[in-house]
């Protein structure tokens, strides 16, 4: 690590202001050059425990630009991971305030509902496959409180993954009954087809990115608990969205699910 902790503290407060405001600020990249990926991830775990401090309950973990489409749309070219709480998790249907969040983007998904913890470093497909009770469909709503152009892997990283919410819907299936490199999905927006994405588009398999996580929360002293979920990683481009947008996304026989922007 590069920065000093009051560095860290003061990136913290500065992107915790920007959520509160929905304002974003400039490029941390810019302005601390010589900030480490392990900074970041340090910026990232103080705005976690200052969430769990304030009673927001962790309820997961998402991951992002595992697939070349957000690696392209990025310019980033090296996975991430972010913190989920239990007041991000829609269920499908719901009608989202979208002035509540910042730069609004949808992104395709499966979520991976873990009835096993999984322990890194050596964690593989097959485990994470053994440790799933289920896969659901999902979404996952992007919010930059960040600058988006010029970002880097730091950046995404601090900003939590430019994690704003999610929403899960569909049919919950045993992982062993469908190849999950085929599932693919539809991304309407207002009844218009804007997207669509093969789950292989994520590290050949989307288990590989749950695999990927475990291993890199194990460098960091963590592992994935039973009983979280994991957003494995978009399978198509971002969407933008507006206010007043519906979206929806149809993913054949694992369902369909919708959410609407208010």
């Amino acid at each position: 690590m590069s920065l000093s902790a009051e560095q860290i503290t003061a990136i913290a407060d500065e992107l915790a202001a920007a959520e509160r405001s929905r304002t974003m600020v400039p490029l941390l990249t810019k302005r601390y050059p010589d900030m480490t990926v392990e900074d970041s991830y340090a910026v990232q775990n103080e705005w976690r425990r200052r969430g769990i401090e304030s009673g927001r309950r962790p309820v997961g973990r998402k991951i992002g630009l595992t697939s070349k489409v957000m690696q392209a749309a990025t310019g980033i070219t090296e996975p991430d991971y972010g913190a989920i709480f239990a007041d991000q998790v829609f269920e499908s249907g719901a009608v989202i305030e979208h002035a509540q969040y910042s730069n609004v983007r949808i992104e395709v998904e499966l979520a991976f509902v873990l009835g096993e913890a999984i322990d890194g470093p050596n964690a593989t497909v097959f485990d994470v496959m053994r440790a799933t009770e289920y896969v659901v469909p999902a979404l996952e709503i992007l919010s930059s409180r960040i600058e988006l152009e010029g970002r880097t892997i730091v950046d995404t990283i601090s900003d939590n993954a430019a994690l704003g919410a999610m929403v899960y819907g569909g049919n919950p299936t045993d992982p062993h009954s469908v190849d999950l490199r085929w599932v693919s999905a539809l991304l309407y927006r207002n009844e218009v087809i804007e997207e669509t994405g093969v789950a292989a588009a994520v590290l050949n398999h989307p288990a590989m990115g749950v695999a990927w996580l475990a291993n890199k929360l194990a460098q960091h002293g963590d592992r994935l608990e039973a009983g979280e979920i994991v957003l494995a990683g978009s399978f198509t481009r971002p969407m933008w969205v507006h206010r007043g947008d519906t979206v929806l996304a149809d993913y054949a026989d694992l369902g369909t699910l919708t959410c609407r922007f208010s």
